[in-house]
């Protein structure tokens, strides 16, 4: 099965908390704090990898965590970090944000990597706060928490040369011929269900050429799984478009040749812009005098001199490699595509909101928040002292007075709930 498109969901691991303790031993009853950090969590990683060529083991595992990092312990011992989780990808895989459609990272040659999540911080042991006046802190801080996070993955073919045109033109018969490939071939529309690749060699050189199933009227705007299937063809950097001039199914070729022109431009103006080898194809079917009066027309109404080939009987084939390489010779390879930065995995500890839940019930959110108390711990004197003067300091009293809190209300701060008092 060929899949190309796909949603997962994707978290790194937390940190690991601090540890609290003391040091003791026999000839040492009252020594300092010893708790060590907590490790680092695991990171998800995305790798292309050329030995794939679907996204299909994505239908049966969707959800990935990496590892949590260990806690700290005594004698200063750091937590280990949790272990990365490395997803292997297609070559080709575009990943982007599920939430906001934005591409976040495109791996288009073999071993690139992307770090989509990093983990979480570990917490500091109870060691980190000890200070001239703070000689026996009992408190450390707990581990870095990671959001959960959908992408999407989209496979987009990576093929030098892309075979467009209606169905049952040709496509799989000329890839067949001309490549190592084994495309299903029949004679009915959409035969093809998902692009297929072959490596073609000419004149001292390689390259892959992609069957693009066929597309129709609409293809642009998703008929006929258009979006699909031209999305496979975006990165080739030569288009052979070819044309049925045999017209046995009661087509039109000039009319052919345009709508499916018209379907790329509306796709993307760039690929509108790819350079086009222009092919009419199942020229056995027809007389000679009958070919070259569609021909003649052909040509005056698209402004084309197409190559005349017939797959079967191998007509016209070297002079389309001839033509391929010529033209693949002059044309730079495709870029990745541009990576549009925003805050995919920016952890967030600046914001910071007030919000009145029920009628003398005041709740305070945000990032900031959320990383201010992870060093909480209000049964130690010296750590309840510090979270009282920083909502002081950092104007979060202030923010719950703006928000018509009084003396006697109930304030919750994640886990934390206390009643205000002047």
């Amino acid at each position: 099965m060929f899949l190309d498109r796909v949603t997962i969901t994707i978290k790194a691991g937390d940190g690991g908390n601090g540890h609290t303790s003391f040091y003791r031993s026999k000839l040492t009853m009252n020594g300092g704090p010893d708790g060590g950090d907590g490790g680092k969590g695991g990171d998800i990683i995305f790798v292309a990898n050329e030995g794939i060529n679907t996204l299909y083991g994505f239908t049966f595992k969707k959800k990935f965590t990496a590892t949590n990092g260990n806690p700290g312990e005594k004698q200063l011992k750091r937590g280990h970090d949790g272990k990365d989780v490395i997803i292997e990808v297609p070559c080709g895989t575009v990943i982007k944000d599920e939430q906001t459609g934005l591409i976040i990272a495109d791996l288009m040659n073999h071993n690139d990597r992307f770090v989509a999540l990093k983990g979480g911080l570990g917490g500091r042991g109870n060691n980190f706060f000890k200070s001239p006046t703070r000689q026996a802190p009992n408190f450390s801080q707990t581990g870095e928490k990671t959001p959960i996070k959908k992408v999407i993955l989209e496979l987009k073919t990576i093929a030098d040369v892309g075979l467009v045109g209606f169905p049952n033109v040709g496509k799989s018969t000329l890839l067949s011929v001309i490549s190592n490939a084994n495309p299903k071939i029949a004679n009915y529309p959409f035969t093809t269900l998902h692009p297929n690749l072959g490596v073609v060699a000419h004149n001292n050189t390689s390259f892959v050429v992609a069957d693009i199933p066929g597309l129709i009227e609409g293809a642009s705007e998703g008929a006929g799984l258009g979006h699909y299937f031209l999305r496979h063809v975006e990165r080739v950097r030569v288009i052979v478009h070819m044309v049925d001039i045999s017209q046995i199914d009661g087509r039109d070729a000039v009319s052919d040749y345009e709508q499916i022109n018209t379907e790329l431009k509306k796709y993307s103006e760039n690929l509108a812009n790819v350079p086009q080898i222009v092919v009419v194809t199942k020229t056995d079917l027809l007389d000679d005098d009958t070919l070259n009066q569609r021909l003649k027309n052909f040509e005056e109404k698209t402004a084309q001199k197409p190559i005349v080939m017939c797959s079967i009987i191998h007509t016209g084939v070297e002079d389309l490699l001839d033509k391929l390489t010529e033209v693949l010779a002059k044309t730079p390879k495709k870029a990745p595509q541009e990576i549009e930065l925003h805050d995919f995995d920016i952890k967030d500890k600046t914001s910071l909101f007030v919000e009145n839940t029920e009628d003398g019930v005041y709740e305070v959110k945000g990032g900031f928040i959320d990383n201010l108390i992870r060093g909480v711990v209000l049964s130690d004197e010296a750590s309840n002292a510090y979270f009282q003067n920083a909502l002081k300091k950092y104007g979060i009293i202030d923010k719950l007075k703006e928000a018509g809190m009084n003396d006697g209300d109930t304030v919750i701060i994640k886990d934390i709930t206390f009643e205000y008092s002047e």
